[in-house]
């Protein structure tokens, strides 16, 4: 059963002091929260792309080979922005296989997931996609075995207007306007030796301060994502250090890397995991900060460009992970940690869209939506707010030899609608928390609206045809208020976005 609990402390309902505290300040701001952080990624790997978002011949596709019930799925997901086309992928990717007429692309041996790629879906494919769903194109060059030629003739082929080689390749397959793809990633993952052109960090910072002077030459208004380390087994912090130092003047983003599990199938350690996601963005802002000591430094920003739950699924050629429940929760975890860093995490793309470790999932006769899409949609919506630092007192458990509140928390302000949006993942197993939320400017007005997932079945997950037990409910409550605050009960866990009103 859903429990949607409201305590208030209004004629004495509640004698005793909760035991938790959530203070909220909208003066106290961290930074908007980017709509970019509402992104996603498309690779060519398992289904992602040939059976999720497009499939020829399909009686569920439209003309020009897209899904049109995954396009509808997508489109409600109000992705920003969609990264391509990988990933390890990208390592040994020729962008040129994939244009011009379709049945004259080469057939290639895909190295990094052991595939065959039949390149029918390339640049022009994205490019329009990205279009249709509204998002901003993120396109990875080849930072592997690619050239710095290869990078900036991509860039040219998509976004110069004058006549020249590329752009007029461009006309010839059916686009004569530019499509002015702003976000660029130099690479991808190159860290890591599983990467195809592996580096070391002085090597790639080399090659990819060449690639991005030569990118900005073809167009100076464009974007670009340094590949962060994505290796912490190795010198992380290090590789990072090297390659702001080294890119500093060239690049607006560095990116970093998480995928979680809970292998050891034990709930609170798994929702624990935000104390290394927290770390790995602090380290890496005062990485970022050391490399702007000097005067009329570039502000560079953090693209959590790869995140997810994965680990069922294993790294195989499909990754079609199923998730559950508990795997909703750490959607909000995510998020929760990326509001409260605001002011530098202005990026970030779910891995992936669909099918490979996905919130949405195909065959031939439909789609079902994974209990992960739902937190998704439901943080997108406080897109353009401002992150506000609020004060949270909150039970504790220890976790890696360091206490962790059970609740994790953000908070975010919309000045239009004088909302207050106050997200909460309540970590506890088994322990429900009252919360006293007391509010410090503006007067609280007595509507809350609450959204909530909440489900007894840790496991439980979704399938075709069954996919509307684990979804969250919503309801509307009238709070009577004492001093500013009311108090609400967070059930064990579950996920909570309560919207409050100032006068």
């Amino acid at each position: 059963m859903h429990r949607i609990l409201l305590v208030l402390i209004a004629g004495g309902l509640m004698a005793q002091t909760p035991p938790a505290r959530i203070k909220i300040d909208i003066d106290r701001t961290i930074g908007e929260v980017d709509p970019l952080l509402f992104g996603n990624f498309a690779e060519h790997l398992g289904r992602m792309i040939y059976g999720g978002i497009y499939e020829e011949g399909s009686p569920l596709s439209d003309k020009d080979g897209y899904r049109t019930d995954v396009m509808d799925a997508v489109k409600k997901l109000g992705v920003s922005i969609l990264r391509y086309p990988g990933g390890n992928f990208s390592s040994g990717y020729n962008w040129t296989d994939g244009i011009g007429p379709k049945d004259q692309r080469p057939v290639r041996v895909e190295l990094a997931w052991n595939a065959l790629e039949s390149n029918r879906f390339g640049t022009d494919e994205f490019l329009r996609y990205a279009e249709r769903i509204g998002a901003e194109p993120y396109i990875c060059i080849n930072g592997g075995l690619g050239t710095v030629d290869d990078a900036r003739h991509w860039v040219e082929y998509t976004n110069e207007s004058r006549h020249t080689y590329w752009a007029d390749q461009r006309r010839k397959n059916g686009r004569d306007e530019p499509y002015k793809v702003k976000y660029w990633g130099l690479g991808n993952e190159i860290d890591g030796p599983w990467q195809l052109g592996h580096k070391n960090a002085e090597d790639y910072a080399k090659f990819a301060l060449e690639a991005a002077k030569a990118m900005r030459l073809v167009d100076d208004s464009i974007k670009l994502v340094a590949s962060g380390s994505s290796n912490y087994g190795a010198d992380w912090i290090g590789w990072n250090r090297t390659v702001l130092n080294a890119l500093r003047n060239e690049i607006d983003y560095i990116a970093l890397h998480t995928y979680i599990n809970n292998r050891d199938n034990d709930l609170e350690k798994f929702l624990g995991w935000s104390q290394r996601i927290d770390y790995y963005i602090e380290t890496t802002a005062g990485a970022i900060q050391a490399t702007q000591s000097g005067p009329n430094p570039r502000p560079i920003y953090i693209a959590y460009d790869e995140w997810n739950v994965w680990y069922r699924a294993g790294n195989n050629e499909h990754l079609e992970e199923t998730y559950n429940f508990e795997d909703a929760l750490a959607m909000g975890m995510f998020f929760n940690s990326f509001f409260r860093h605001a002011d530098v995490v202005k990026m970030a793309n779910l891995a992936q869209l669909v099918n490979v470790i996905a919130p949405i999932m195909t065959n031939k006769q439909g789609l079902f939506l994974q209990p992960i899409y739902f937190p998704i949609l439901e943080y997108g919506k406080q897109r353009g707010n401002v992150a506000l630092n609020a004060w949270v007192a909150s039970p504790k458990y220890t976790l890696n030899r360091r206490e962790l509140p059970y609740l994790d928390v953000s908070t975010t302000y919309n000045s239009k609608d004088h909302a207050v949006y106050v997200n909460v993942l309540n970590r506890s197993k088994s322990q429900d928390i009252a919360t006293r939320i007391e509010n410090q400017e503006g007067i609280l007005t007595p509507d809350v609206a609450v959204w909530q997932m909440n489900y007894p079945d840790l496991k439980a997950t979704h399938t075709f045809g069954d996919d509307k037990k684990v979804v969250p409910k919503t309801s509307t409550l009238t709070a009577s208020l004492s001093k500013n605050s009311l108090v609400y009960t967070f059930p064990a866990h579950s996920l909570t976005i309560l919207r409050l009103r100032l006068e």
